[in-house]
């Protein structure tokens, strides 16, 4: 039915346990960042409104502000959590999928930091990179749905539901489209990202099955953590005055979020990137299926001039095919 290892997946991960553990303190460090900025501004919004008459409303606002405050300074930040925590996390992943050995003189944490600035000399170059695939891959949920709805046999909803999981699923294919640029210890993120594409697009059926299976496992076990932080988040918040069952189950979800993003998310991503290695070895890209993506995405042309702008540049005007010939 899947075309990964399970075990394989998870001894993987528990040889990054270090790295594993360091996602989890960066991720466990936003879930209490959102329920100290929620909770703290309810208290403080409590207290102002309690000069008047105004308890309740007070809370109210307080909470949406400290909430408000903590997402804005991590969408501003959301592009070195990229650098740092997933970038890195798939470097050392990617060493121990290929049975190399770590080096012995320096941390997983301090070798996944060199890999990346090694690969990503700019943080922005990586997030601009992990923008083009992301808007590339919406072209396939998009044809995906198309079909989809033209299938009398399939009722609307369901249509709906699967459209749904199928684009949760492309979360897990840019990180794997990202190991497959530093596996390949290249200079062009921008064209290994490209030929990556190109790879996915002529095997999409085996890594969409792969990453569906996976989607709904993942989102199964969140659910369950969801249900498991409810009551303590409620107990937790019910000390700054608020007894209500809305903003708990705000916090519940953001908690959710950061155990499925320390934890859960990596097994999928690691599953994943065994099925693309696997699939895609002794693979070049078709170029049948390239003109396919240039014709439906208009991000796909952005990434293809994009690489080659970055060939330009590293070889002095020159593409990187003339430049070699040059040399030879």
């Amino acid at each position: 039915m899947v075309d990964f290892k399970l075990g394989h997946v998870l001894s993987t991960l528990w040889k990054t346990k270090e790295f594993v553990m360091f996602r989890f303190l960066i991720y466990m460090g936003i879930t209490l960042a959102y329920i100290i900025g929620t909770g703290g501004g309810g208290g403080i919004g409590y207290m102002l409104g309690s000069v008047g008459d105004g308890k309740e409303t007070g809370l109210f606002y307080g909470m949406v502000g400290g909430f408000s405050l903590v997402s804005g300074v991590l969408f501003y930040v959301r592009e070195y959590l990229l650098y740092l925590v997933k970038a890195g996390h798939i470097a050392v992943i990617v060493k121990h999928l290929d049975g190399e050995p770590m080096p012995d003189d320096k941390s997983q944490i301090k070798y996944a930091q060199e890999i990346v600035k090694s690969r990503f000399k700019e943080s922005t170059v990586l997030f601009g990179v992990d923008q083009l695939i992301k808007g590339v891959l919406k072209t396939f949920n998009r044809i995906f749905s198309g079909v989809m709805s033209f299938l009398p046999i399939i009722p609307p909803p369901i249509v709906k539901f699967i459209n749904g999981v199928v684009n949760m699923s492309l979360t897990y294919v840019d990180e794997v489209i990202l190991a497959y640029y530093i596996r390949n210890n290249s200079e062009n993120p921008w064209e290994d990202s490209r030929k990556a594409l190109v790879l996915y697009a002529q095997n999409y059926k085996t890594f969409l099955k792969n990453a569906l299976f996976l989607t709904i496992i993942t989102w199964l076990l969140s659910l369950l953590v969801l249900i498991i932080v409810f009551a303590p988040l409620a107990a937790l918040l019910s000390v700054v005055g608020y007894s209500g069952s809305a903003w708990v189950f705000i916090l519940a979800i953001v908690t959710a979020w950061g155990i499925k993003s320390a934890l859960i998310d990596p097994i999928a991503m690691t599953a994943l990137m065994q099925v693309f290695f696997k699939v895609t070895e002794g693979q070049e890209p078709n170029p049948e299926w390239e003109a396919k993506l240039e014709r439906g995405s208009k991000k796909f042309v952005a990434l293809k001039d994009k690489a080659m702008a970055w060939g330009k540049s590293k070889f002095g005007g020159k593409n990187e095919d003339t430049a070699q010939l040059e040399e030879r």
